[in-house]
């Protein structure tokens, strides 16, 4: 099948275009996977390759290791000077081209967030990018190609969620206008609160966090595990979940979703005085805060 064509911006563009490449490279990563798992239009789970990472359950497709290597040739197609860190293929740093200082871009790339529930066909699985420049996240976007819901965020600019009906670059466009502004969960108390967690890949670490939602499952209203950290962030932009945190995430997990939640007026914490991390990513609305970022400090959340 054909791959989605490149963006059609220049080397050249100004960095304000960012953002809108940004969109653009996720919708397209989105159409490719569409057409790898719905190949004659409806799914069909022995068309992937699936083999194992860090452990059995940590996976990983054909599709993903295909669907970064598309935006990172499509990335560097554009911006040759840029660094590159994608989850299968680690850090590609400018592809040859000497970096520019007075940039300094980093593209983080997630092609697939969400594999296991790629693999199952659970439709909760996302194309994850951001972009910082001089070590600060300034645009992030993360697409579900099954649901077509785009979440975008430019740092100071908002949060925004649009939908695209089709696949491609036209739909797209067509789509661009017709966006809501994500306000974030509106809950105060914390016995109320929706909370959103996940789980690491290795078992015994996992059995130390399943004790840690055992006892915060005492404190708030209920515990959902859904598989894909980006799209978590979403949600609690969107404000369907209340709060959400995880130990262990890696930058290309968090790295579009944290950003998204913060511009939807979300706070985002390390629990250490710090902002998202690989240790430990949580975040909720402003009321919630201090109350529950000091509940997950007290239960160890970081430190199992």
């Amino acid at each position: 099948m054909d791959q989605p064509s490149n963006p059609s911006l220049s080397a050249a563009q100004p960095e304000a275009e960012l953002g809108r490449l940004t969109v653009e490279l996720a919708v397209g990563a989105g159409s490719l996977i569409l057409e790898r798992l719905y190949p004659q239009g409806e799914f069909d789970p022995s068309a992937l390759q699936v083999s194992a990472k860090s452990t059995a359950t940590d996976v990983v497709t054909q599709v993903d290791v295909e669907v970064e290597a598309w935006l990172v040739r499509a990335i560097r197609a554009v911006r040759p000077a840029d660094s590159i860190l994608g989850e299968e293929g680690g850090a590609h740093v400018s592809g040859g081209a000497q970096p520019r200082p007075e940039s300094a871009v980093r593209w983080v790339i997630d092609p697939i967030d969400g594999t296991v529930n790629f693999v199952h066909g659970l439709p909760r699985f996302a194309v994850s990018i951001a972009v910082e420049v001089n070590g600060v996240t300034e645009f992030g976007c993360v697409h579900n190609p099954v649901t077509g819901e785009v979440y975008s965020a430019t740092r100071g600019g908002g949060a925004w969620l649009h939908r695209v009906a089709a696949r491609g670059a036209d739909a797209l466009a067509a789509s661009l206008g017709e966006r809501r502004r994500l306000r974030g969960p509106t809950r105060v108390a914390l016995a109320a609160a929706l909370v959103g967690t996940g789980f690491a890949y290795d078992r015994q670490r996992r059995a130390r966090q399943a004790k840690v939602v055992a006892e915060l499952l005492a404190e708030v209203a209920d515990i959902r595990r859904m598989g894909a950290a980006a799209l978590d962030f979403c949600s609690l932009a969107d404000g369907e979940l209340d709060a959400y945190f995880e130990a262990g995430l890696s930058p290309w997990d968090f790295a579009a979703g944290e950003l998204i939640a913060r511009e939807a007026g979300c706070v985002v914490s390390g629990l250490d005085g710090s902002g998202a991390s690989t240790r430990m990513t949580a975040g909720c609305g402003p009321d919630l805060a201090t109350e529950f970022f000091g509940l997950l400090d007290r239960l160890g959340a970081a430190d199992v």
